[in-house]
């Protein structure tokens, strides 16, 4: 799997502080890959920055250190600052377009007035 070099170190991160937190509540590799339902070797992929490892499991241990809840903030709509400068593009044009038509209907009105 190919990915963007500040993905993958995004991944990277967030699997070495996964350790981080399962280290800091003094939890071994057994126990915590038990709490999650996974295997040892998918735990040590976890960590270790795998990206082919599922979001499932990902949520699984952001669950174990109580930080599930921003999932739902990730791709929410009003976040996605590329779709909210489409809109706002979109809405430029769209008055731009409506100004022109204005002023054209108002120089047609003047000259049939004139």
């Amino acid at each position: 799997m190919q990915l963007p070099p500040a993905t993958s170190a995004a991944i990277e991160k967030l699997g070495a502080d996964l350790a981080v937190a399962r280290l800091r509540r003094k939890e071994s590799l057994k126990t915590w890959a038990m709490r999650m339902g996974v295997s040892v070797p998918t735990l040590q992929r976890l960590e270790s920055g795998d990206p082919s490892v599922g979001i499932g499991i990902v949520a699984t241990a952001l669950w174990l250190i109580q930080r599930d809840g921003e999932l739902g903030k990730l791709a929410a709509p009003e976040q996605d600052l590329g779709a909210i400068e489409m809109d706002i593009r979109e809405a430029v044009a769209l008055g731009s377009a409506r100004a022109k038509a204005s002023a054209q209907s108002r120089t047609l009105t003047r000259r049939a007035k004139g």
